[in-house]
């Protein structure tokens, strides 16, 4: 008996497509809520507060600096939070938040431009006295003892994406995934920059004197 042309049989489940499922950014509710109203950018900024004044210190070893920057950031992206675009991908992994990388390019961005600032204003005697000051009571608030003050001394004196790359990775405990979107690498390049500048503070440290 002949079959209606519209008849259909079943493949075998093995060789039925699968579907992916589409990866939830984990802000995405807190973003859409901000989007709708300002109001409630709040969430968004608690969330986020330390991390990004965290990130700011371990750049600027300034409290006022890291300060500041922290509240030009969370302007920059309460004044851009509707035009924000969720960009997460099945390698993200689960919990992964677009927004929190978007949000640390624009910290990168502004401190960047403080920089900027800075060597067009070039300190006076005092003013760099104060800032060795800040970097030794940093390293004392740190440490507890002399082998993680030498540690921090010698992450200081990293080229400045392989620091990025380690306080982003131990202090912000990011994914290599969203440090690359932060630093504008592929992963592999993260984890090669991370590499080497551990490799770089046990030299460091190995050389020290006894």
């Amino acid at each position: 008996m002949t079959r209606p042309a519209f008849w259909k049989v079943d493949a075998p489940e093995e060789e039925r497509p699968r579907r992916t499922p589409r990866r939830v950014d984990s802000d995405r509710p807190l973003v859409e809520a901000a989007q709708a109203d300002p109001a409630r950018f709040e969430a968004l900024y608690r969330k986020y507060l330390a991390q990004v004044y965290n990130f700011a210190f371990y750049e600027l070893r300034d409290q006022h600096e890291a300060e500041d920057v922290t509240a030009r950031t969370f302007l920059a992206a309460l004044a851009s939070i509707a035009s924000f675009e969720e960009r997460a991908r099945p390698a993200d992994g689960d919990g992964a938040s677009t927004f929190r990388v978007w949000l640390f390019q624009i910290a990168r961005n502004t401190i960047a431009e403080r920089r900027r600032r800075v060597r067009r204003r070039p300190e006076a005697p005092l003013e760099a006295a104060s800032s060795v000051a800040a970097e030794i009571d940093l390293a004392h608030e740190v440490a507890l003892h002399d082998d993680a003050m030498a540690a921090w001394q010698a992450i200081g004196r990293l080229p400045d994406d392989r620091r990025r790359a380690l306080v982003l990775r131990f202090v912000d405990e990011m994914t290599t995934s969203e440090i690359a979107g932060i630093l504008g690498r592929s992963e592999g390049a993260v984890r090669v920059l991370i590499h080497r500048a551990l490799r770089s503070v046990a030299r460091d440290l190995d050389d020290r004197p006894q």
